[in-house]
């Protein structure tokens, strides 16, 4: 159950809401199938299927929300309309308008809304109250947003900042690539993307390839930045850091696995994954947090 990518938020005012306080917020807005008439649909759903919207376990608190998108490809919409565009010209005698084509395309997207195709995707989100973490388990901030949004319209108030590190993350990647020495506690692997500041952004990528140290010391002597990293915490998590500060491709390894888990039933295993995982995680952002410099600190207004 281990999130895949990190985009970390920092909450900023202590988290006092209990988790049955925040399940009696979430459920106001909870998942409900698109109808037939509607294009999506959004809202909280139970991590664990259970019908308990917020998963808590050793304070730290698990949501999950849903979404469901039908799929209505413009092109079919677009080729019935023609069809029956065809059959009212040939019924009045002229070509449909403009005005009588929009209300006929209109009409032929309802018509054909019930029987679309949906999917659905699930977006996970963690709630550290003990340090202070809010984080999502999406690829991109817009994924991020989309929890927020339907955050704000539960709590009506969320006191969270985005992470923000005296050191930008381009700026340390690549003076750890240059100085061929990562911070403590942390190693590099084989995977990085250098990429110019020019117009031009000419870019080199490694893909599981070692990095000699001459070679990527040439390229950001031209003028390249690094803006992803993959690096290894404390032997224990592999991972990808980006320019915006954002964690992907998060995998445990080995010596995490190995916590043996066969006289556990699927509940207890679950709570057992989500434990390591935050405890865990939360060191990891820790210690990325000092590497970075620490904090960025509020400027005092004049």
């Amino acid at each position: 159950m281990w999130f895949k990518n990190l985009q970390i938020y920092r909450l900023t005012a202590p988290w006092t809401m209990t988790s049955e306080q925040l399940e009696a917020a979430l459920v106001k807005l909870e998942f409900a199938p698109c109808s037939s008439s509607e294009l999506q649909s959004q809202g909280w759903q139970s991590p664990r299927g259970n019908g308990m919207l917020v998963h808590t376990v050793n304070r730290q608190m698990l949501l999950q929300l849903d979404t469901e998108k039908k799929l209505l490809p413009s092109t079919v919409v677009n080729q019935v309309t023609k069809a029956r565009a065809a059959e009212l010209e040939e019924q009045q005698g002229f070509k449909p308008g403009r005005k009588q084509m929009k209300e006929l395309k209109e009409q032929v997207a309802d018509e054909l809304l019930p029987r679309a195709f949906s999917i659905q995707r699930s977006t996970r989100v963690w709630i550290d109250p003990v340090n202070g973490w809010l984080v999502v388990d999406a690829a991109s901030p817009a994924k991020a947003d989309e929890v927020f949004k339907l955050l704000l319209k539960s709590l009506e108030t969320l006191p969270f900042a985005t992470l923000r590190t005296e050191r930008s993350p381009l700026s340390a990647m690549t003076d750890w690539l240059a100085a061929d020495e990562a911070p403590g506690g942390f190693t590099v692997d084989q995977d990085t993307e250098l990429r110019a500041t020019n117009e031009g952004k000419a870019t080199v990528r490694y893909v599981r390839h070692t990095l000699e140290a001459e070679d990527v010391r040439r390229h950001i002597a031209a003028g390249k930045q690094c803006t992803r990293l993959a690096m290894t915490w404390s032997d224990r998590i592999s991972f990808v850091l980006t320019e915006s500060l954002a964690i992907k491709r998060v995998a445990p390894l080995d010596v995490l696995k190995e916590n043996d888990t066969s006289t556990q039933n699927d509940d207890e295993r679950f709570d057992t994954d989500f434990a390591l995982m935050t405890g865990e995680l939360a060191k990891l952002i820790a210690d990325l947090v000092v590497a970075l410099g620490g904090e960025e600190q509020q400027k005092k207004a004049a």
